[in-house]
C-alpha cells in the first residue's frame, strides 16, 4: 500500500512537472506583464485625464461636444471601472435628452445596457434594451443593439444552465446575431466573431474554431478583441479536453487584458481555475488574486461574487498541496532517519514541519478573515451606493416634475397675459419648505440604512450630552452633520454646502460635539464604525 501511494504521488508530480515545463515560458511572460500592470493603467488614466481636461474646457451650452466627450470617457471606463462607466452612461442619456436627439438617446441606452450586462444585471439590461426605439436609427446603432441583445441572451443561458430555458435563450440569441450580421461588413471582426459565437451555441464547434482561428491568424485585432477571441476559443479547447492549448490561449488573453487595462475580463479567473485543476496551485493562487484585485477595482458585483466563490477553493488547494509536499518530505525523512538511525534529527525535522504547517494555517485563517472583512465592507459600500443612487434619482425626478408643472403654469399665464397670476405663482414657492422636505427625505433614506445610528451616536456621550429628538424629528442638524460623515463626506466645506450653513458654523458644530464625547480624538472613527443593516 505504501509503495502504491508513493508511486501515485510520483506520477502526479511527474504530470504536473510536464505541464509546468510546457507552459513555464508563457506563464513567466504573463507574470512579467503583471509586474507592469501599473504602467498600462497609468497610460489608461492619462487618456482619461486628457478627456477630462477637454470636458472641463467645453462650453456648458456646447451639448454636442460634451456628448462626444462623455462617449469617449464611457469607452475608456466601460471595461476599466464599472461605477465610472455607469455614471457616464447616465450622462449620455441626460445629454441625449437635452439635445432631443432620438439617435443619441438610443445610443446612450445601448451603452447603459452593456455596462448593466457587465455587472450581471440581466433584468435591468433587458428593461433598458426594450426601451430602445429602433425605427430610424443608423445601421451602426442597430448593429450594436442586436449584438448586445444576443450577448445578453447567451450570458443568461450560461448563467442559468437550465435544460429547458438555456436552449430557448440560445435560440433567441442566434436570432439577434442574424439580425446584426445582416448589417455588418462580412470582413469585419463583429461579423466573423459573432457568427463563430453563434456556431458555438448551435453546437457547430468545428465551424466556430475556423472563424475564431481566422480572426487570430489573419486579422489585425486590438488587444481587447484578441482577448475576447482567444478566451472564447479556449472554452472550445476545454470542452475537447485540450487543457494545454486552452491555457496557452488564456495566458495570451490575460496579457492582452493587462495591456488594454481591462478589469472586467474573465481570462485570469479561467486560467487560475484551469491551472488549479492541473495541480499548478501556486500559479493558480497568484492569478486568482490578480483576478480578485481586478474585480474589486472594476466594482461590478457579479464579477466579485464569481471570483470570491473560487478564491477560497484555490487557496485551500494550495495549502493542501503544500501540506502534501511536506508530508512527502516527512516520509522520506523518516526513511533516511531509519536508515541512519538518527532519531533525534528525525524528531527535529518533524517538529519544524509541524510549526510551518501551523504557521501556514494561521496565515490562511488571517487571510480569510481579512477577505471576509473586505467583502463585508464592499457589500456595505455597494448597498449605500445603490440606496442613495435610487434616493437621488427619485428626488431629481420629483423636482423635474415640479419644474415641468411650474413651466406649464407660467406658459399658460403668459399666453393669457395674466402677469399678476405669475407673480402670485412665484410668491407661493416656499423654499424653506422644499429644503425641509429635502432634509426629511435624506433622513428617511439614511435611517433606512443605519436604523441604529441615533442610539449608537448617543452611546458615545455621557447622558447629559446625549441628543434628544422631538416626537416628529428623524434627525436634527447635529446628527445630520455626522450622518454625512458616516457616508464618507468628511470635508467641512462640502458638508456646509449640503446643509446650507456657513463653513465656520459647521466647523464649530463638529468641534463642540466631539469635545462633549467620551473620546474626542477618536470620535469620527467611532462614527465610521456604525454599521449598516
Amino acid at each position: 500500500m505504501k509503495a502504491f501511494i508513493v508511486n501515485a504521488w510520483l506520477l502526479l508530480i511527474g504530470i504536473s512537472a510536464a505541464l509546468a515545463q510546457q507552459l513555464d515560458p508563457e506563464i513567466a511572460r504573463l507574470k512579467n506583464y503583471i509586474d507592469q500592470k501599473t504602467v498600462y493603467d497609468a497610460r489608461k488614466q492619462q487618456k482619461i485625464d486628457e478627456l477630462q481636461v477637454q470636458l472641463d474646457k467645453a462650453a456648458p451650452l456646447n451639448l454636442q461636444l460634451r456628448f462626444d466627450i462623455y462617449s469617449k470617457l464611457y469607452d475608456e471606463y466601460k471595461s476599466f471601472n464599472y461605477g465610472k462607466a455607469f455614471n457616464y452612461a447616465q450622462k449620455l442619456q441626460q445629454m441625449g435628452t437635452a439635445i432631443n436627439d432620438p439617435t443619441k438617446i438610443a445610443y446612450a441606452k445601448v451603452k447603459m445596457g452593456f455596462i448593466l450586462l457587465s455587472s450581471g444585471m440581466f433584468k435591468e439590461t433587458f428593461d433598458t434594451l426594450r426601451s430602445v426605439k429602433l425605427a430610424g436609427l443608423p445601421r451602426s446603432v442597430k448593429e450594436e443593439y442586436y449584438l448586445l441583445t444576443a450577448r445578453t441572451y447567451y450570458d443568461l443561458a450560461d448563467f442559468d444552465r437550465d435544460s429547458f430555458y438555456t436552449s430557448i435563450y440560445n435560440s433567441n440569441g442566434n436570432q439577434y446575431i442574424d439580425s446584426a450580421t445582416r448589417l455588418c461588413d462580412h470582413t469585419s471582426f463583429e461579423y466573423i466573431y459573432y457568427n463563430g459565437l453563434k456556431y458555438i451555441k448551435s453546437g457547430e464547434l468545428k465551424k466556430a474554431v475556423q472563424n475564431l482561428r481566422l480572426l487570430i491568424d489573419h486579422h489585425h485585432l486590438s488587444d481587447h478583441q484578441y482577448a475576447v477571441t482567444t478566451s472564447t476559443l479556449s472554452d472550445i479547447y476545454i470542452q475537447h479536453n485540450k487543457p494545454d492549448s486552452a491555457a496557452a490561449l488564456l495566458i495570451g488573453a490575460a496579457i492582452a487584458d493587462i495591456k488594454s487595462s481591462t478589469k472586467e475580463a474573465a481570462a485570469m479567473l479561467n486560467l487560475a481555475q484551469l491551472l488549479d485543476k492541473r495541480g499548478n496551485t501556486d500559479d493558480a493562487y497568484l492569478f486568482i488574486k490578480q483576478a480578485m484585485d481586478d474585480a474589486v477595482y472594476y466594482g461590478a458585483r457579479q464579477r466579485k461574487v464569481q471570483v470570491s466563490a473560487i478564491l477560497p477553493v484555490i487557496a485551500s488547494a494550495r495549502i493542501l498541496s503544500e501540506q502534501g509536499q511536506k508530508r512527502a518530505f516527512m516520509f522520506y525523512s523518516l526513511l533516511l532517519t531509519l536508515f541512519a538511525v538518527v532519531v533525534v534529527v528525525f524528531i527535529v525535522i518533524i517538529s519544524k514541519q509541524l510549526k510551518r504547517i501551523k504557521a501556514t494555517d494561521k496565515l490562511l485563517v488571517e487571510a480569510n478573515a481579512n477577505l471576509r472583512h473586505t467583502i463585508e465592507k464592499l457589500n456595505e459600500a455597494e448597498k449605500i451606493k445603490e440606496e442613495y443612487i435610487g434616493y437621488y434619482l427619485n428626488i431629481i425626478s420629483d423636482y423635474m416634475n415640479k419644474l415641468e408643472r411650474f413651466k406649464n403654469s407660467i406658459e399658460q399665464r403668459l399666453t393669457t397675459r395674466k402677469f399678476d397670476d405669475i407673480k402670485l405663482l412665484i410668491s407661493n414657492i416656499n423654499l424653506k419648505k422644499e429644503r425641509e422636505e429635502l432634509f426629511s427625505n435624506f433622513d428617511k433614506a439614511f435611517l433606512k440604512l443605519f436604523p441604529n445610528f441615533v442610539t449608537e451616536f448617543n452611546n458615545l456621550f455621557p447622558t447629559e450630552h446625549q441628543t434628544h429628538l422631538l416626537p416628529d424629528q428623524l434627525l436634527n442638524s447635529d446628527l445630520r452633520i455626522f450622518a454625512l460623515v458616516r457616508l464618507g463626506i468628511s470635508d467641512t466645506d462640502k458638508i456646509a454646502r449640503i446643509l446650507e450653513y456657513s463653513l465656520n458654523t459647521i466647523y464649530n458644530y463638529r468641534t463642540r460635539i466631539k469635545n462633549k464625547s467620551y473620546d474626542p480624538d477618536g470620535f469620527e472613527a467611532h462614527i465610521m464604525g456604525i454599521n449598516a443593516v
